[in-house]
């Protein structure tokens, strides 16, 4: 037996025992000494995707592709593929192709080269050519679907997928996509079914079981995801994500043990897991009623992050002066009627911490509304027209589209938003915080959308915000100055379009919804034309998949301990007062 062989056979030894990580070695040394065998190319593969080396993993893969080739004179173009020698790849290709057009291996070849070139469309039509030819190509199938994904397109990467696990259970990368596909589409359930089977196969990966987690916890099954995340700490005891996972339950209560632990972690953390890990250790002491060892650590853990994440507050304030100066009544009279008239979507807007997952679950509680997720889709739309005047800062370009633009650009939301619509309810629910920056986009491709605005106590708002580390998005929320102008700016372009838009921006304040649930649940629903329903009241018995750090609270009944919980860390909150000026006085007023 061959050195490589021997290798291989141990590193296959090792993963049926359950020992994956243990197999990485063997794998490396095996592949050292037989480089084109793809089944171990792709095993290895496999280990590093499950383990979170995405990077890696793809390089992996692409020596598996350059392994499996059938012809010989494919394999320098294979080689140049993996190596990322796109030119000499596609040279290559190009004129074997030339000579020879219905050579499908070459074909898949070349698409996989455009694909990472972003000529998206040319390496999707070459795909399919490839399989209209040749069906049993599941390499080629594959592609198409991680293709189909990147596109945007994850129903139809569903449909490939399945055909290729039917196939073949144990594809490892469908797997995975499958699950990341099913997320995206918000049947957490579905992912969650499929990481169990993964994690069957791979039970000593430390990644896989905090994708699990997180899983879990979006479908409120918070005792599995405890143990999920336990099971994340016993293979990787410095895995600062998990730490913090765990105090992101916020029922979840540290031991003494514990929290030893996690501070003995400090002195050799990086600076992003030393931030998790400071996170967490607040949220320890902020249990044990310790306020000023907790603040410390939310101080720490937030400078750390502000470090490492470029904020600039003033061109937050910039984006504000510009939104004001073009969306003017006369403007919006101008384009009285134009976009798509559908009245499908309600847009909940805000800033982070400030309650809108409670009134999402309040609303999605109503039988003629869905709830969805924090969309990317008005954003990405907003990305678009930015494009088309690249010299004017968004949102000046908006002022060159036509009417027709506008009504495609509503037409195309509604589509897009549909992969995330499962009910078929008539109304549904975008909970993306930010969208408030797109008021005037919205009004323009879907004028009769209904728009709510969640505003909470300046102080407990940005306070709560201060404690809570985000996956990203809010890079204002690390500095309580930076917070505090950031809170100002939104009030400044919401009160902006009250005046331009009367109406058009429905308010609600938290502490009222808090104080008086039902009269202001049926305020909120007659203002969107819907007839009361007392399931709406009853929110918390709603079983829908939440995926914001909300989402323990929106499971149970309204409290009103946790409105004034702010005032704990009031002595250290001088730098966030000072940057909300006269917002901090005129709450709850509009401005």
């Amino acid at each position: 037996m061959s050195d490589a062989a021997a290798s291989y056979q141990e590193a296959q030894r090792l993963l049926a025992l359950g020992r994956s990580r243990e197999a990485v070695a063997p794998l490396h040394r095996a592949v050292g000494g037989a480089p084109r065998a793809g089944v171990i190319w792709r095993l290895l593969a496999d280990i590093q995707l499950l383990s979170g080396d995405v990077a890696g993993a793809r390089i992996a893969y692409d020596r598996m592709l350059a392994a499996v080739v059938p012809d010989e004179r494919l394999r320098p173009s294979a080689d140049a593929l993996a190596e990322g020698r796109l030119e000499d790849a596609e040279g290559l290709l190009k004129d074997l192709l030339n000579a020879e057009p219905s050579n499908l291996p070459a074909a898949h070849l070349m698409a996989e080269a455009l694909a990472r070139r972003g000529e998206l469309p040319a390496a999707e039509a070459l795909l399919a050519h490839c399989l209209a030819r040749a069906p049993q190509l599941h390499l080629v199938r594959q592609s198409l679907a991680l293709l189909l994904h990147r596109q945007g397109r994850p129903g139809e990467a569903l449909i490939e997928l399945d055909w290729l696990l039917v196939r073949e259970p144990r594809n490892n990368r469908c797997r995975v996509a499958k699950a990341a596909i099913m997320t995206e589409l918000g049947d957490y359930a579905g992912a969650a079914e499929v990481t169990v089977a993964l994690l069957e196969d791979f039970p000593d990966q430390p990644q896989a079981w905090m994708v699990h987690g997180h899983g879990l916890r979006t479908l409120g099954r918070i005792e599995a995801t405890v143990a999920a995340y336990r099971r994340v700490l016993e293979l990787d005891p410095g895995r600062a994500e998990a730490w913090w996972s765990l105090a992101n339950l916020k029922a979840y209560r540290f031991t003494p043990d514990e929290r030893s632990a996690m501070q003995a972690r400090l002195t050799d953390a990086g600076p992003a897991d030393r931030s998790l890990l400071h996170f967490a250790l607040a949220k320890a002491d902020e249990d044990a009623g310790q306020d000023a060892d907790a603040f410390a650590h939310y101080a720490a853990a937030n400078a750390l992050q502000r470090q490492l994440r470029a904020y600039d507050p003033e061109a937050t304030s910039a984006f504000v002066r510009r939104t004001k100066a073009l969306f003017t009544p006369a403007f919006f009279a101008d384009r009285a009627g134009w976009g798509d008239p559908a009245a499908d979507p309600i847009f909940i807007v805000g800033l982070p911490r400030s309650g809108s997952t409670l009134v999402e679950q309040i609303l999605a509680s109503h039988p003629a509304v869905e709830g969805t997720r924090e969309l990317m889709d008005i954003q990405a739309m907003a990305d678009w027209a930015a494009g088309q005047a690249p010299d004017a800062p968004y949102p000046a370009p908006l002022a060159s589209l036509s009417a027709a633009a506008f009504a495609q650009l509503g037409h195309d939301y509604l589509a897009r938003t549909r992969r995330v619509r499962r009910l078929g309810r008539a109304r549904f629910i975008d909970k993306a915080p930010w969208n408030f920056q797109h008021i005037g986009l919205i009004r323009l491709m879907l004028p009769n959308a209904r728009i709510v605005d969640v505003r909470r106590d300046p102080l407990g708002c940005c306070v709560s915000a201060f404690r809570q580390h985000f996956a990203g998005g809010f890079d204002f929320a690390y500095d309580l100055a930076d917070l505090g102008r950031y809170y100002a700016d939104y009030v400044d372009l919401i009160a902006h379009f009250d005046a331009v838009l009367p109406g058009h921006v429905t308010r609600v304040n938290y502490e009222e919804l808090v104080e008086d649930t039902e009269g202001e649940v049926r305020r909120l629903l007659d203002v969107l034309g819907l007839p009361f329903d007392p399931a709406c009241l009853r929110f918390f018995e709603n079983r829908r998949a939440v995926a914001t750090p909300s989402s323990e609270q929106v499971r149970q009944p309204i409290y009103a301990e946790g409105v004034d919980s702010w005032r704990r860390f009031e002595p250290w909150l001088g730098p966030l007062k000072a940057a909300l000026g006269p917002v901090l006085d005129a709450y709850p007023a509009p401005s």
